[in-house]
């Protein structure tokens, strides 16, 4: 499929080739329908580059759905926000989790070993976990103060980290 792009010239840009597009020094640029393939660029990278990648996106992804699942709770606090109906917070929440996507989906395949990544399916899932658990205390910690963290949460906390040392460990 390709798609014209207004203007004299070559446009170039760097974030299409990054998902297996591009743009060289002509004005359409090639959209690849069901590739399940990461681009050539990225698929030269490090594994453990690879790997540091997939874990950030991690993060940033969590750190919106944190606050699109969590965060509607706090709009009593916000006039406008306090207003919102159940419906209104819904698709408020879903506004915010649109953006999880932007980052949890690119961490999934950049990360898989299917993708050239280093960690199999079951790793992913249970890195997921953990940096769900992790951005979720940090939130509740600094953002809601209203529960304390206590020692059968970090000792819950910890059983899960235990369980990636499980799923990561060559038997």
């Amino acid at each position: 499929m390709t798609i014209r792009l207004p203007g004299k010239g070559g446009i170039t840009f760097p974030f299409l080739r990054s998902i297996g597009c591009s743009a060289r020094g002509v004005n359409y640029v090639r959209v690849f329908q069901h590739s399940l393939k990461p681009s050539a660029t990225f698929a030269k990278t490090p594994r453990m580059l690879k790997g540091i990648s997939s874990i950030a996106l991690l993060i940033i992804a969590n750190v919106f759905m944190t606050v699109a699942w969590y965060g509607h709770l706090q709009y009593y606090k916000i006039p406008w926000l306090a207003k919102l109906g159940v419906v209104g917070v819904i698709l408020l929440s879903w506004g915010i989790a649109l953006f999880e996507y932007f980052f949890q989906v690119p961490a999934n395949r950049i990360g898989y070993s299917g993708n050239g990544g280093p960690f199999n399916l079951f790793q992913l899932k249970m890195i997921q976990e953990v940096v769900s658990l992790t951005v979720f205390v940090i939130f509740a910690v600094l953002v809601f103060k209203t529960d304390k963290l206590a020692w059968n949460h970090l000792v819950g906390f910890a059983l899960v980290v235990l369980a990636v040392f499980f799923v990561f460990k060559k038997w």
